[in-house]
């Protein structure tokens, strides 16, 4: 069995309001295999340097995967944020990045079994729907919560940040 899905098969379109999240932060692009690659070593970094301690102000313990400053679409390059959501980007340690996640409207995605491989599917079935998302590539995000610590049968959720429809 296919453990991942894409849950809700049709995902609601909900709003979120503004938000703030600090961490490391690289740009990229899905083109021949760089992202693969560069956030391979960012989420290496983002543990092996123990960055989670370093942000101040933090939210939670949920970590964030931020998508953001995208050059045109998921083809061009992107600037991604590892790091945790938080009251004040100000403040932050040297080192680390802030972004402000505007309100919008985002479609949820859940992606559900071995992590990364599940993630990594999931985005590819984004990838492959992207037109008919609407999407707004002003920002996207995943959030590794509770339901993520095992990473053999994780569920980490994808909000697609889309342009309201009139």
């Amino acid at each position: 069995m296919d453990t991942t899905l894409l849950k809700p098969a049709t995902p609601a379109t909900i709003h979120l309001e503004s938000f703030k999240v600090a961490g490391i932060s690289i740009q990229t692009t899905n083109q021949n295999g760089k992202a693969s690659v560069d956030l391979g070593n960012l989420w290496q970094r983002f543990y092996s340097e123990n960055i989670s301690p370093r942000i101040n102000n933090k939210v939670n313990e949920d970590v964030y995967s931020v998508y953001t400053d995208y050059e045109r679409d998921h083809t061009g390059y992107y600037k991604v944020i590892v790091g945790h959501k938080v009251s004040s980007i100000d403040d932050q340690m040297e080192g680390l990045t802030g972004v402000e996640i505007v309100g919008a409207h985002y479609l949820l995605f859940t992606a559900s079994g071995e992590i990364p491989a599940a993630v990594v599917r999931t985005w590819q079935e984004i990838w492959n729907k992207d037109k008919e998302l609407n999407r707004s590539y002003s920002a996207d995000f995943e959030v590794y919560g509770e339901k993520s610590q095992d990473p053999k049968n994780a569920e980490v959720d994808i909000f697609i940040g889309i342009d309201e429809k009139p």
